[in-house]
């Protein structure tokens, strides 16, 4: 059983993907295809399922909340949290090791087809790097620092919610791109 505090946060975490991603709630987006839409809200509910099991492997205990919370102070939270998450993707893409990562997915994506645009790629794989690095600190960067039993990662089950975690993140961002690009 989750506390309100971790229900919290997790309500939190479900409203600043959007704006991690968009800047915006996905519901203020334009887009001219809807099944995109749909297959990002899908995608972030099956993400946000996973990630509920996430927080109650870790025994999730985040500070008590002192503030009474309602959709507007969500709603705040969720586009601060995001700001910050932001932030540190930023910080992160453009350290060498994550030069290094994109180069590698650059030469293995040319390898699949060379005629593609170098630059439209280069960009693609940046912004999806950024995108995966930044929903990475919102989620799972509280979850690191407010749990009480993070062994239960290295544990089978752990290592597969772990797993499923990446595979639908990588997805919700791919959708992400597909909705941006739409809107280009």
């Amino acid at each position: 059983m989750l506390t309100k505090e971790a229900k919290i946060r997790v309500l939190e975490n479900f409203y600043g993907i959007d704006y991690v991603l968009f800047g915006k709630p996905i519901k203020k987006v334009e887009s001219c295809c809807p099944i995109l839409k749909e297959e990002y809200l899908s995608t972030k509910g099956a993400l946000m399922s996973v990630f509920i099991e996430m927080v109650k492997m870790a025994d999730f205990s985040p500070k008590p909340l002192v503030d009474k919370v309602d959709l507007k102070k969500l709603s705040e939270m969720a586009r601060e949290s995001a700001k910050l998450a932001r932030k540190a993707s930023e910080i992160v893409i453009v350290a060498e090791r994550a030069r290094k990562d994109i180069k590698q997915e650059l030469q293995e994506a040319l390898k699949e087809s060379s005629k593609v645009d170098i630059n439209k790629l280069a960009e693609q794989k940046i912004r999806e790097k950024a995108f995966r690095l930044a929903i990475d600190s919102l989620m799972v960067g509280k979850l690191l620092v407010e749990s009480k039993n993070l062994e239960a990662f290295s544990q089978w089950e752990g290592k597969i919610i772990e797993d499923s975690y990446k595979i639908l993140r990588d997805s919700l961002c791919e959708t992400a791109i597909s909705i941006l690009e739409n809107d280009e």
